[in-house]
């Protein structure tokens, strides 16, 4: 029998406010661009029946065969590094691709095993999404992630647990702020860095249709209007701009040429930290040890 429920009124995320650490070197805000290489699990993770439709997985199909090579190629042209958010099935299933990510010098991060989305009512298959991910990277990468991005966006507190257990520094799911903030754990102790996500700059929304699911499929005069607005909203505000891209979305030619010339135009801006998780996390860190140290001093002084 399925447990009820709690509903009892409270903040269903218990951690504190997001601290107003400056950004590095005076950048006013910063750019975080988040690729999720998901590849043919977007389509048979949470539908298993799907793995014997070939033009159905076909979408995901596009990441190895055009578009990885498209997004790496965009990013060398403008100098940009990005994190990977890629699952373990996809490193199994597409190893050179992966390869070729990670010696482009860009992050590799965890997005599960088959793209699972998390079910707090299946603690154990979700705990096997991280094992089995965690293991593939290792293995076919020879990479240890520090950051993690939800399959399916989705997360639960003892999800959150076990991903500090083991060793995951980050996460990239929520969409509660617009600066990074550290969970807090059931028992209260500090957990993963939260690098809150933006939902207007997932791709998916405005880019992906498929025959078993149409939706309208967006051009430049609607994308870049609400990028370029969103974006400059969040300069002003300080915040982070966090991207969720797909290759089988944004390495298609339309969407390709948008996201360069967004991109292009950010990164002619000197007021903008464009950074991978690991870094925003790494100066998330210390500008914490720099609080807590001053803090210290404040009190015994």
């Amino acid at each position: 029998m399925t447990k009820p429920a709690d509903l009892t009124p409270r903040p269903l995320n218990p951690a504190p406010p997001a601290p107003e650490f400056p950004w590095p070197n005076g950048k006013k805000s910063a750019l975080f661009i988040g690729f999720d290489v998901d590849a043919e699990t977007a389509w048979m993770g949470n539908r298993p029946e799907n793995a014997d439709r070939m033009v159905t997985t076909s979408h995901g199909g596009y990441d190895a065969r055009v578009g990885t090579a498209k997004i790496l190629t965009l990013l060398n042209d403008l100098g940009l590094r990005a994190t990977f958010f890629i699952p373990g099935w996809t490193v199994e299933a597409h190893t050179a691709m992966c390869e070729s990510i990670v010696a482009a010098g860009h992050e590799i991060g965890h997005h599960g095993y088959l793209h699972k989305c998390p079910d707090p009512t299946k603690p154990d298959e979700a705990r096997d999404e991280i094992d089995r991910g965690m293991a593939a990277l290792r293995a076919r990468l020879g990479v240890t992630p520090v950051g993690y991005r939800a399959p399916s966006g989705e997360n639960f507190a003892a999800l959150l647990a076990y991903l500090q257990e083991q060793g995951l520094r980050y996460s990239s799911s929520f969409r509660d702020d617009i600066r990074p903030y550290r969970h807090r754990l059931p028992d209260g102790r500090p957990g993963p860095v939260e690098i809150p996500v933006n939902y207007a700059f997932d791709d998916w929304n405005f880019g992906m249709t498929s025959r078993v699911d149409p939706r309208p499929i967006f051009g430049r005069d609607a994308i870049l209007p609400i990028w370029d607005e969103e974006f400059q909203g969040m300069h002003d505000w300080g915040g982070v701009t966090t991207m969720v891209l797909h290759p089988q979305v944004s390495g298609r030619p339309m969407r390709w040429r948008i996201l360069r010339d967004f991109l292009a135009g950010v990164a002619a801006r000197d007021d903008v930290w464009i950074a991978t998780g690991a870094e925003i996390t790494a100066h998330f860190e210390a500008c914490e040890t720099s609080a807590r140290v001053a803090g210290a001093e404040r009190d015994t002084g």
